[in-house]
């Protein structure tokens, strides 16, 4: 592709230069760790501005020119750089896992204690999932209605803490709990392509739920 000599030693100061010389643009190189977008390449003018991982500085030659063709075309076939990156997996940083931060004891409720009574009385204690007070958000008047969730990405359920409160009724959180215990335990189907969450055999056995009416009662009123 180029008659350009590539640098021996290579570094981002000299690839800087190659790419610049061979694409005959102005190029602005930035090497990165990051594992998604592993080549990405911006246009502006006669500039480019070029996001590189830095794995590719032990690229072969055919993989850098290829890489260098992409710069100044954005278009064609990149066999040699599709092949370098799978054969390089090693190389990319898997992200850290986010800290999640729990919190189970309230004002008026303790969040872990309930869970754990739940656990025993309708699960076997087979419910591995995390319990939390959400955080608290100034737009929780907004939010309010959305007492509970599940995340089965984390494993977590969080409790809405406006529930937290000496006006709301042991049994009406222990619901919402149950009820979010409910998804940890089920899987989730599927029907004509459409998730379904709330199925027939949920709402069966959501009315298992010794105060079902009361708690289902009680949030209609409120």
């Amino acid at each position: 592709m180029f008659q350009l000599d590539l640098p021996f030693s290579r570094n981002m100061d000299t690839l800087k230069d190659y790419f610049e010389k061979a694409t005959g643009k102005a190029v602005a190189l930035t090497l990165t760790d990051n594992s998604t977008s592993m080549l990405s390449v911006k246009t502006k003018g006669n500039s480019v501005s070029v996001r590189l991982h830095k794995m590719f500085l032990h690229a072969g030659n055919e993989v850098i020119k290829e890489v260098t063709e992409f710069i100044k075309n954005r278009k064609g076939s990149t066999p040699f750089i599709r092949k370098f990156i799978r054969e390089n997996q090693h190389c990319l940083r898997n992200k850290p896992r986010r800290t999640i931060s729990l919190c189970t004891q309230g004002r008026y409720y303790d969040l872990r204690e309930l869970f754990d009574s739940l656990n025993n009385e309708y699960f076997e204690r087979r419910i591995t999932a995390k319990i939390s007070w959400g955080k608290k958000n100034p737009r929780w008047a907004v939010r309010k209605r959305t007492l509970g969730s599940y995340s089965s990405h984390t494993y977590t359920i969080r409790i809405n803490p406006v529930l937290d409160r000496k006006n709301v009724p042991q049994y009406v959180i222990k619901f919402i709990i149950y009820h979010e215990m409910l998804h940890s335990d089920m899987h989730m189907e599927k029907k004509n392509g459409r998730r379904l969450v709330h199925t027939p055999e949920f709402k069966k056995r959501e009315r298992i739920f010794e105060h079902y009416e009361k708690a289902i009662s009680w949030e209609k009123r409120h």
